[in-house]
């Protein structure tokens, strides 16, 4: 009789498998809608007068994707890369400006019909002209802030800049991170995807304080780490040396065997420092059956106190592309590139570029 109870739960178990993250810090398991398409999809029917050029250009209608999320008065702003049609031009070759899209229930969006951070006749013209601004991350203060991560794009070098606001529309331009730092030692190098560190306070995420200061995980193909007393200037963490000392690496063998970009601002837990990643596959030393140059999600987890101390690493994927939507697009070879986390009604969304062309979310209900 045990013997048949056993067989008999195995069947169970094969036919309705239990959906579990592969390790108990992690965040998730994040569900599709039935039925999933994108959220946010290019459109030609808004227009904007460019700074640049002085002429009126269909700003989105090429591709939206990238996006950051944060809450504000009860709703979910959504801030996307958006890049309008130029012709056959390759991925970098087009001009990204940050349009947003608000819902109050998480499933139907409402955007605006012009961009609300874009390169302009401004003091960081030199740094933005004629690239654009790119994949931002957000997060809140706890005096009501809002700070924006974004890479700058002039063609030359990309560069991580951040910019702040009451009211998610009108910025102010604080200008490369690392322009001054130590006389611009890494001023000139590339740098992108800045990831502050938050926590949940009061049913919101809000930027998080360890041991007395902020943190934020930022690059490619490694991840480092920084850190800041005002979310505005940051300094590197380097080692004894003098030199960058990346916190999370590529691992050949796994699906993250090309690069690492880090994700969506990280969750400071009980367990410790949560760190959503994007991981880029390269096919001769990653997962075959991925395919090559595919970006997928990974998580890690870090030491609460000493944020470089990385403690536990998933080993395999949370999300990959797998709908169409996900896999055709500007970037062919498929992406759920990871920018933006929100706690919203107890549920949290996950927000995501697909292919370099749309944006996507799922979900998960920690309860």
């Amino acid at each position: 009789m045990k013997i048949r109870i056993i067989n008999l739960l195995i069947l169970y178990l094969l036919a309705f498998p239990a959906f579990s993250q592969e390790k108990p810090w992690m965040f998730g398991p994040f569900e599709r809608a039935e039925n999933q398409t994108p959220i946010i999809e290019p459109t030609d029917k808004t227009v904007f007068d460019d700074p640049m050029t002085g002429r009126a250009v269909h700003w989105e209608s090429m591709a939206t994707f990238n996006p950051a999320a944060i809450v504000k008065d009860d709703k979910i702003h959504i801030l996307y890369r958006a890049e309008e049609k130029l012709g056959e031009l390759e991925i970098g070759g087009h001009t990204s400006r940050l349009g947003l899209a608000i819902s109050g229930d998480g499933k139907n969006y409402i955007r605006e019909v012009e961009p609300v951070f874009f390169p302009d006749k401004d003091n960081q013209k030199e740094f933005e002209w004629t690239g654009g601004t790119e994949d931002p991350r957000i997060v809140e203060t706890a005096n009501g802030t809002f700070v924006l991560t974004y890479t700058q794009w002039n063609r030359e070098y990309p560069r991580l800049a951040v910019a702040t606001s009451k009211d998610l529309k009108k910025w102010e331009k604080h200008g490369p991170i690392f322009k001054d730092w130590k006389s611009g030692k890494y001023h000139n190098m590339e740098t992108k995807s800045g990831a502050i560190v938050t926590e949940v306070k009061d049913g919101k995420l809000v930027a998080a304080k360890i041991n007395g200061k902020y943190w934020m995980y930022y690059g490619v193909p490694h991840i480092w780490l920084a850190s800041s007393s005002d979310l505005v200037h940051w300094e590197p963490l380097e080692n004894h040396e003098g030199n960058l000392t990346p916190v999370l690496s590529p691992r050949p063998g796994y699906f993250d065997s090309w690069l690492v970009e880090a994700g969506p601002p990280p969750i400071l837990t009980q367990d410790g420092i949560v760190v959503l990643y994007n991981a880029g596959n390269s096919n001769s030393i990653g997962v075959k059956e991925l395919g090559n140059r595919v970006y997928t999600g990974g998580q890690a987890l870090f030491d609460a106190n000493e944020p470089w101390k990385i403690l536990d690493r998933s080993d395999k994927p949370f999300i990959k592309p797998e709908k169409d939507f996900e896999k055709s697009g500007q970037y062919a070879d498929g992406t759920t590139f990871l920018e933006g986390l929100v706690l919203f009604n107890g549920t949290w969304l996950l927000y995501y570029g697909t292919a370099d062309s749309k944006v996507g979310v799922v979900s998960w209900n920690a309860d």
